[in-house]
């Protein structure tokens, strides 16, 4: 029997029930009593098959049961079991679905670990890890139905299983540090261990041995091991810091398992004295609970007719390890698992998981609950450290990345190898290469790499078998199937670049006559033609009747004075030299101006506004026109598949020379290119086209990385972090800045009004005069009244022998 059943994970447990008989001597329904037989076949060898053989003793239940039963140890044959329909009660770790069809009575008892395993998948998801090593036992059934479960759960969060490896349950020393030796050298450093208590704990402690219980490295252990990890001796404990186990849960505080736990203690003490560690654990708690659906059964049986298989599979009741119910001929499994940490001698409990309430301190269902193992009690981990490791190392013995990188960029500003045969030497340039330095240089470790030149098309650079592939490679859905991408470092689409037409601008606005100055402009000028019409009024009231009389009529002689003079010098009727210096002055000013007003107001008049020359693709398409794209890009394909347009009419090329060249002299009519080009085309060539119509979706430029690197997740946190910090625009920036030029519509706008600052020097030269000639005349106005300067200084004649002509003031 035992070689039929090998489907078996860790131990074989089976509940054999034998028919119950009324037994008069014993007892009738009501005052007989129930009489049957229950045996079981049990590994005492293993820790769990003793715990399941004790918790599977039933003491004699009380009065007010219908019937007593009793469980005895029975080895007796089961070869006929299936002949003689006798229920037979699992606790393999899983039974296969073949083994159910074989033994129609064939039920399992024990929880099976798909449950288990979206725990485990959870936990990883917390950490962000996304490779991850199981360690199994070698058994078809954990092959068929926990590893496939495990890696469904964790495709649900990106990850998934990198390295299966399968363990003999007789592995020897040597064999355990074969396997170990060869996952050392991998890169990737989460394991799952999913082995027999006695096998978990064989490699384990030969991993500590192998320096493997160190920094970086992640171990998470299930049910089989964690369990039982109170029953560790110390030095075990020892070799076994920073694990993360995973177990079923059980309510412990209700008074019925306070009676079963102190049962339990005690028989253990008795039949294993030299154990000082003898508390239940979830295998004993699920065969009392086994033994006890099997009691509820036979009585239920002995009251009617109906089958005792059936009234197994009605049985519903809440047990010591939770709900118990069969489903399929499967016990419901656990919903509620328990997330420990070895720690010192012992271990801490961190904190429980279930599918509806994801992570959370306790089971009450007030507490706060979380998608991540973070918001629990902080993790020691191997090599005693509380930061969380990255999941993954370089190896010890690993070469520099190899990197490809392709010389047929059509624009080298985003990346360009240059090889110097004289020097042999290569140098590698451009945008993508500075940012990939920048991301490599903000990782948290050091990453050597070589770049190799790849003179292939894009798809052919995917599906070679570099390490990563640096340049301005685009995202596209057909390159996923060999290879995957960082997040785009650049802006997605495509767009549309035509040539520029012109056409005049059409305004009516009634203040026109405004635009060649601006309202500051305006403001100074009438400032400066008062001020100057006030100096020239001051200077010539006492000399002309016409400015002088009532105060009103002084004002507009003074207003008007200001204009007029703005438009001929008058120089018959001023009568003062310094009214006349002042007046000449802002004449030659107010020619300036008024020549610069009528040159940008006919500038203004006659203005032309560009425009794209196309307006969208219907036109091309309508006119079977031909278009250009970059040559080994996929937009040839997407023109022809997405946009429809005809294959013969898509022309590539291979440098923004040749676009501006072929729709200048019209050879295509337009050209598609993606986003970050067109933004470069268009800073050196933005006074001769312009771009038009929709931009179109598509993927932006990515680094390209082997399905399953380790290195992708690192290097889109760098990426990030670059981006944020203001890096990617700098580099961004300096890459355009010498295409960079003035967009043409713009500088209309910026020199349609001029400002005061353009004549600055104008009204500084004749502001000044003004005031220099009105600083004179009040000077000597209070000096000498009406005099003239000349006659004063005659006074001085003597003196300094001087004598000009007496010209008036």
């Amino acid at each position: 029997m035992a070689t039929t059943l090998t489907f078996t994970f860790f131990t074989l447990v089976l509940l054999l029930v034998e028919k119950a008989t009324v037994d008069g001597r014993t007892g009738t329904l009501g005052k007989e009593h129930v009489r049957g037989i229950i045996g079981a076949i049990i590994d005492y060898s293993s820790r769990i098959g003793s715990s399941c053989g004790l918790g599977s003793h039933k003491e004699p239940t009380s009065a007010s049961h219908t019937g007593t039963t009793y469980m005895g140890r029975s080895f007796s044959s089961c070869r006929d079991w299936n002949k003689a329909q006798i229920p037979v009660l699992s606790f393999a770790d899983t039974t296969p679905q073949w083994a159910t069809k074989k033994w129609p009575f064939l039920l399992q008892a024990s929880p099976n670990q798909n449950a288990q395993m979206k725990a485990i998948a959870a936990i990883i998801q917390s950490w962000e890890w996304h490779q991850v090593t199981v360690i199994y036992e070698d058994n078809d059934s954990l092959l068929s139905e926990v590893i496939p479960h495990l890696s469904d759960a964790l495709l649900e969060f990106g990850a998934e299983i990198s390295h299966t490896v399968a363990l003999s349950p007789y592995a020897s020393s040597s064999s355990l540090s074969i396997e170990l030796e060869r996952l050392k050298g991998e890169q990737h450093r989460v394991f799952v261990v999913h082995l027999s208590f006695t096998l978990a704990v064989r490699l384990l402690e030969r991993a500590k041995e192998m320096n493997m219980m160190e920094r970086d490295y992640v171990w998470i252990t299930t049910e089989p091991f964690t369990s039982f990890i109170h029953s560790l001796s110390a030095s075990s404990i020892s070799s076994m810091q920073g694990i993360i186990g995973v177990k079923s849960y059980f309510p412990q505080n209700h008074p019925h398992f306070q009676n079963f736990y102190t049962r339990f203690r005690k028989n253990f003490s008795l039949e294993n004295p030299e154990e000082d560690k003898n508390e239940p654990g979830i295998f004993a708690a699920q065969a009392f609970d086994a033994v006890q659906t099997v009691c509820l059964a036979m009585m239920r049986s002995s009251e009617g007719s109906q089958p005792l298989l059936d009234n197994i599979m009605l049985s519903e009741y809440n047990g010591l390890n939770g709900k118990v119910q069969f489903i399929d001929k499967k016990v419901t499994p656990a919903h509620i698992f328990q997330i420990i940490n070895v720690f010192g001698k012992s271990y801490r409990e961190l904190g429980f998981w279930s599918k509806r309430k994801g992570f959370s301190v306790t089971t009450d269902e007030r507490t706060a609950n979380n998608t991540s193992m973070r918001s629990l009690e902080k993790v020691y981990w191997p090599g005693g450290t509380w930061t969380a490791p990255r999941g993954w190392t370089l190896p010890t013995n690993a070469n520099p990345l190899r990197i490809g990188v392709p010389t047929k960029s059509s624009f080298r500003q985003f990346v360009s190898v240059v090889q110097d045969q004289s020097k042999n030497s290569t140098a590698y340039e451009g945008f993508a290469i500075d940012l990939f330095q920048a991301i490599v240089g903000s990782l948290p470790y050091y990453l050597p790499y070589n770049f190799t030149p790849f003179d292939g098309t894009y798809d052919e650079i995917v599906e070679q078998k570099f390490d990563a592939v640096v340049g301005d490679v685009a995202i596209v859905a057909k390159r996923f199937r060999h290879a995957a991408f960082t997040q785009p470092y650049t802006e997605s689409g495509l767009v549309m670049i035509v040539p520029v037409r012109i056409r005049p601008q059409i305004t009516n606005r009634g203040l026109l006559f405004m635009k060649p100055f601006t309202k500051a402009m305006w403001a100074l000028i009438g400032a400066i033609i008062v001020y100057n019409g006030f100096v020239v009024w001051l200077i010539e009231r006492n000399h002309n009747p016409e400015l002088k009389g009532s105060a009103s009529n002084q004002i507009g002689a003074l207003l008007c004075l200001a204009f007029t003079s703005l438009f001929s010098l008058h120089g018959g009727k001023l009568h003062s030299n310094l009214s006349r210096m002042a007046m000449v002055v802002w004449l030659f000013v107010a020619l300036v101006i008024t020549q610069i007003y009528t040159a940008n107001l006919t500038s203004i008049l006659t203005v032309q506004k560009l425009e794209a020359s196309v307006n969208g693709i219907e036109s091309l398409q309508y006119r079977n026109a031909v278009v250009g794209c970059c040559r080994g890009s996929f937009v040839a394909k997407y023109l022809v598949d997405v946009l429809r347009f005809h294959k013969g009419n898509i022309r590539t090329y291979n440098s923004p020379e040749e676009y501006a060249h072929a729709l200048r002299s019209e050879e295509i009519a337009a050209a598609f290119l993606e986003v970050p080009f067109a933004k470069l085309f268009l800073a050196k060539y933005c006074r001769e086209f312009i771009t038009a119509g929709p931009t179109y979706k598509v993927g932006g430029f990515s680094y390209v990385f082997p399905r399953g690197s380790l290195l992708l997740h690192d290097v889109n946190k760098a990426l990030l972090n670059v981006s944020e910090s203001g890096r990617l625009l700098e580099i961004e920036k300096s890459m355009v800045a010498s295409e960079k030029c003035v967009d043409y519509v713009e500088s209309v706008e910026e020199v349609s009004s001029l400002s005061p600052t353009t004549f600055s020097v104008l009204f500084m030269l004749t502001g000044g005069t003004s005031t220099v000639a009105l600083m004179v005349y009040v000077v000597f106005y209070k000096l000498f009244g009406h005099k003239t300067i000349w006659r004063h200084l005659g006074v001085m004649r003597n003196r300094w022998t001087f004598s000009p002509r007496l010209i008036d003031m």
